[in-house]
């Protein structure tokens, strides 16, 4: 059974008929030709298919579109502004944190939401909270930005580096504030 959907992607409205089993992904992907969300276990474990869902990221396997009717989506190209590359966007590029690239919309979509995460207070499990329960995003060491971008995997191993992308991330939003 189709039904038609609205969804802003990256700014742009679209509508669009999907199956009512269709997940955000295919809806993306197959349907709309946004091909930087990936697919790559559809499990919801890999994280390649991480995109900004209503300004939290998700994993858009497990979503299905219908439930998603008026959703506002961005993805990893949708970031940028004015044809500059996102904060994000640029620290992985300094820090040469890609090697195939497969994952890397995912991961940047993933830490455009971690650092949104951690400037809005979300703890996560290792998470040492001061004393006036700060945990801005210039306070992001290595072990909090691994454990919050453990959701997103990477084949090649470019773990470090994308760690040291994050962090740079944060302490720019940090010195920006």
């Amino acid at each position: 059974m189709e039904t038609e959907i609205r969804l802003r992607v990256d700014g742009q409205e679209y509508a669009v008929a999907v199956d009512t089993r269709t997940t955000v992904l295919d809806a993306l992907r197959e349907r709309l030709g946004i091909t930087s969300p990936k697919k790559g276990c559809d499990h919801g474990q890999c994280g390649s298919c991480t995109v900004l869902l209503d300004g939290r990221r998700a994993t858009t396997c497990l979503a299905l579109a219908v439930a998603y009717d008026g959703a506002e989506i961005v993805t990893a190209e949708g970031l940028g502004t004015d044809g500059e590359l996102h904060p994000v966007q640029q620290a992985f590029v300094d820090h040469d944190a890609l090697q195939c690239g497969y994952c890397t919309p995912g991961q940047v979509c993933s830490a455009v939401g971690v650092l949104r995460e951690a400037a809005q207070g979300w703890p996560s499990v290792v998470t040492e909270v001061g004393a006036e329960g700060d945990i801005a995003p210039e306070h992001l060491d290595h072990a909090e930005i691994a454990e919050r971008m453990s959701g997103n995997l990477c084949r090649c191993g470019a773990y470090v580096n994308i760690v040291s992308a994050v962090t740079a991330a944060a302490e720019a939003e940090g010195a920006g504030r």
